[in-house]
Parts: structure tokens; sequence; C-alpha cells
């Protein structure tokens, strides 16, 4: 058994695998201030309520954070509560995939995580859009080979942005509209997040693709991938658990 913890800016995910197999999955909101006690209480809760509450140990936890504060926390946690020796994704670990980046260090470990369980679903150049805090647009060369990408503000972060600097809107549904011209502010907030999104993320990878390789396939992942890959003209696929798989072929890599 191996637990994956892929702690983000706004929401932590948590998975149980079995081999290749995905037993059960958690998202919790991510929160800096939690105590390694306050996450060890939480993940018992978890663990409980899918009936592993007196599982065996595990094989081991491995970890992507990208929340500098909870580092720390998230190994004890791993030590404290699961009685393992965590693998934390950074600088030395064997990921398989060379990195080209100027500076390699300054890589989130999610971006990397993601372009190698990408990588390995292909075999082929390809671009991962991780719909998250931050929406990130990662490239991976056909020699299974990272490059770089781009980050821009999230959805959400947008909506925010939006309704904190406006003085006259205000939060909506992140829902589609019926129509790009809306006729209530409601229609014509949504219209202006989802579809101007939706061309932001389809410009940003025909962009890539000119670039780097037209060929190039397109997965995306993150909380609101579903709802953008339904506008988007170059999202091919989407998978909900593509960081988890990272982390896992990330695990097997390094205990091999």
């Amino acid at each position: 058994m191996l637990i994956t913890i892929d702690v983000g800016n706004s929401h932590t995910v948590i998975g149980i695998y079995d081999g290749e197999r995905l037993l059960h999955h958690w998202r919790i909101s991510t929160d800096a201030e939690r105590t390694t006690d306050e996450h060890g209480a939480l993940l018992n809760t978890l663990l409980s309520s899918a009936g592993m509450e007196r599982g065996p140990r595990p094989d081991g936890v491995v970890i992507a954070c990208v929340v500098p504060p909870l580092n720390q926390v998230m190994e004890q946690l791993a030590e404290r509560y699961l009685r393992a020796a965590p693998l934390i994704v950074g600088p030395g670990i064997k990921t398989g995939m060379p990195i080209l980046y100027e500076n390699p260090k300054e890589v989130g470990a999610d971006r990397i995580v993601n372009a190698v369980a990408a990588y390995d679903r292909y075999a082929s150049e390809c671009i991962v859009v991780d719909f998250g805090t931050a929406t990130t647009f990662d490239y991976v060369t056909g020699k299974g080979e990272y490059v770089g990408g781009a980050i821009s503000p999230g959805l959400g972060v947008s909506m925010n942005a939006l309704i904190e600097h406006a003085a006259k809107l205000y939060r909506v549904e992140l829902a589609r509209p019926r129509e790009t011209v809306g006729r209530t502010t409601v229609a014509a907030i949504q219209s202006g997040l989802i579809f101007g999104y939706t061309a932001l993320v389809d410009g940003l990878v025909e962009r890539i693709r000119r670039e780097r390789s037209e060929s190039a396939r397109v997965v995306a992942t993150g909380g609101f991938a579903d709802l953008i890959a339904l506008e988007s003209e170059t999202i091919e696929e989407v998978d909900e658990f593509l960081t988890l798989k990272g982390l896992r072929l990330i695990f097997e890599r390094n205990r091999r």
C-alpha cells in the first residue's frame, strides 16, 4: 500500500494505492496553519471512513508540496502517524526525466510530477494544463525532457481579483452561460470568466505547439479542468488523478 499526498496552495489531495490501483482518494482544504497533530487527526478520520484505520503499515509515503510552511509538517505526519519515512519530491530524487529549466530548483514539485505522469501515458511530446490556484502549462519533449512552460492566474484567483477591484461586481457560480453575450451581470461575468479563460488556455496551448511541436498531446488536470475542457478546442483529455499517478511513478523509480 502506497500513500500519495499532493499539497497544493488551495487543496491537498491524498490517494491510497494498491499497486497501480487507486483504492481511495480525498480532497481537503490546504491550511498552512494546521499542525502535524491536526493533520494526523484528520488523516485518521479519513482512513477510518474507508475502513483502513487498522490497516497494514504502508509500503511508503510520497509527497509533493508547494507550500513551504507545510514541508516539515507533512514529513512529521508521515513519520508520526504513518510510521514511514516519506519520499518528498524535490532536488536530488530520481524522476526519470531530465529537467531543462535554467534553474531546476525553481520548478514546482507538482509540475514535475504531472510531467512524469503525462509522458508515461503518451510516450511522446505533451502539454499538461493544471487548473489550480495558478494554471500551469508544462511542455515535455518526445525524448521525455521537461522544458518549462507558462504560469497564469487561476480561474478562482481571477474571479477574486475581479470582485475585489470592481465595486459593483460580485461573486457568481462558475458555470457555463447560455451565450457569449450576457444580458445580465451574472451571465456577463460567467461569459468573461469561462469563455475568456478558455480562450486563454487554447491560445497558450496553440502558441506552445507552434513553438515546439504541433503534434503535442494535451492533458488537463486540477479542479476546473472538467469545466474548461468542455469548451476547449485543444484539451484532448482530462485526468483528475494525474498528479497522484506521477507521485506513484516517482516512488517506484526511487524504490528500484
